[in-house]
């Protein structure tokens, strides 16, 4: 390669270097900026899942403990009832894929049912038939309970993974970023070495032209 060529070449790669590294790096922070929503909207529904969990147990404790106490705890049962709710209305408002929605839809019916069974429940403790009551919730109402636990567990399993998937690809995202920064770090690199041995070459030749100048007959002598 001719001196003139390396010349060009360096003057061109040191234009592009920059444009190259900056469009490097802006891709690599969009790109980690939609990874990073993903993460924090998908924790967000696993968290919305544990909540569903947590009111599945909360209102099952509730409707024990007012079953024991002659009915006490029943407004306690109630506002916890009117909690799940209004998670469950939350979670159909922010989980919307088809898996999300067909688990959410057999919760609610299993809430429905659970209700359902608290009614006559409460009529039998209210008729003063308390052992009838704690029947109902030691047998069939158990069993409805078992079948929200079940589904609440696998609604917010399902998220889990959702929520880890999208952290791998996060994490993937980041290092193709580093590996990428690096790869034109390293063409940098190149581009100086290049514009050093350029201006090396460049320099010999001045001096090399200018002892050929002083050595042409005529040439006036140095000091």
């Amino acid at each position: 390669m001719t001196i003139r060529a390396k010349l060009y070449t360096a003057i061109v790669l040191t234009i592009l270097g920059p444009l190259a590294t900056t469009a490097v790096a802006l891709h690599g922070m969009a790109q980690l900026g939609e990874r990073f929503d993903e993460v924090r909207d998908d924790g967000g529904q696993e968290a919305i899942a544990l909540r569903l969990k947590f009111d599945v147990t909360d209102v099952n404790g509730w409707q024990t403990a007012y079953g024991y106490d002659g009915g006490r705890s029943r407004p306690e049962f109630e506002r916890s009832v009117a909690a799940f709710r209004d998670d469950l209305r939350s979670a159909a408002r922010r989980l919307t894929d088809p898996r999300e929605r067909e688990l959410l839809r057999t919760l609610r019916g299993q809430l429905a049912d659970f209700m359902g069974l608290d009614v006559a429940a409460y009529r039998e403790l209210r008729a003063g038939r308390e052992e009838r009551t704690r029947e109902i919730f030691l047998g069939p109402e158990i069993r409805h309970f078992e079948a929200m636990a079940t589904t609440a567990d696998e609604l917010a399993r399902y998220e889990a993974r959702r929520a880890a998937a999208t952290e791998r690809a996060f994490d993937e995202t980041r290092d193709d970023a580093r590996r990428r920064l690096i790869a034109v770090a390293v063409g940098a690199a190149v581009v100086i070495v290049l514009l050093l041995v350029t201006a090396n070459d460049i320099a010999r030749l001045a001096l090399e032209g200018e002892r050929s100048a002083r050595r042409r007959p005529g040439a006036p002598a140095s000091d």
